[in-house]
């Protein structure tokens, strides 16, 4: 059975060009997104027309954006629709996995998808082993610095303050105190024995 599946997009909140050319398809049962989400988790008609899939379906869709907002995205749908035998076409893009020659290109489509990702993998690796060698800090800034850190402990050796207290004199989460304390050797002091545990100047 053919199974169309329609969504509208943020410029044309209107499906009646894609249904259209569907039924002109020969498509009777449409499953028709009314919002145009991006997740496919979101996505409720789409999951429902995954779910009815049976081997020898076929999915039809006006174009290849409307059943996918990314490459990677397109090829697990895909892959999911295969995975119960039934097919895939797109009318726009004449790409048909129930024919030798649209399989193959589909597949060939999902290799280079995985190609790109290693090349962009292996430049992102590379540019951090040159910023590294170039003596560049990666990651996150610490919430605290050097001065700030030392000032939280002294504070926290007087026994005067909780951990709760200090996170919020320094405009800091609590994990982030925790994070200090633990920094200066001082996390497993507790506020009531803090006091004349100074922290090394």
């Amino acid at each position: 059975m053919m199974i169309g599946y329609a969504r509208v997009s943020t410029s044309e909140q209107d499906t009646e060009l894609q249904l259209r050319a569907l039924r002109k398809a020969g498509v009777r049962k449409i499953f028709e997104e009314k919002r145009s989400g991006g997740r496919v988790a979101h996505r409720l008609q789409l999951l429902g027309m995954l779910d009815v899939l049976r081997e020898g379906d076929q999915v039809v869709v006006y174009k290849l954006d409307r059943l996918a907002r990314s490459l990677r995205d397109l090829l697990n749908i895909v892959d999911r629709i295969e995975g119960v035998g039934a097919t895939f076409r797109s009318l726009t893009e004449s790409f048909d996995t129930s024919t030798p020659a649209g399989h193959m290109a589909f597949h060939m489509l999902g290799a280079v998808a995985q190609f790109e990702r290693s090349i962009i993998r292996e430049r992102s690796m590379a540019g951090l082993e040159v910023a590294k060698s170039n003596g560049v800090r990666l990651g996150r800034l610490p919430a605290l610095d050097g001065r700030q850190s030392a000032r939280l402990g002294q504070q926290m050796a007087t026994g005067k303050y909780s951990k709760t207290e200090l996170a919020k004199m320094h405009g800091v989460s609590l994990s982030t105190v925790k994070r200090t304390l633990w920094r200066l050797g001082m996390d497993s002091i507790s506020e009531k024995h803090a006091h004349g545990m100074l922290p090394p100047q």
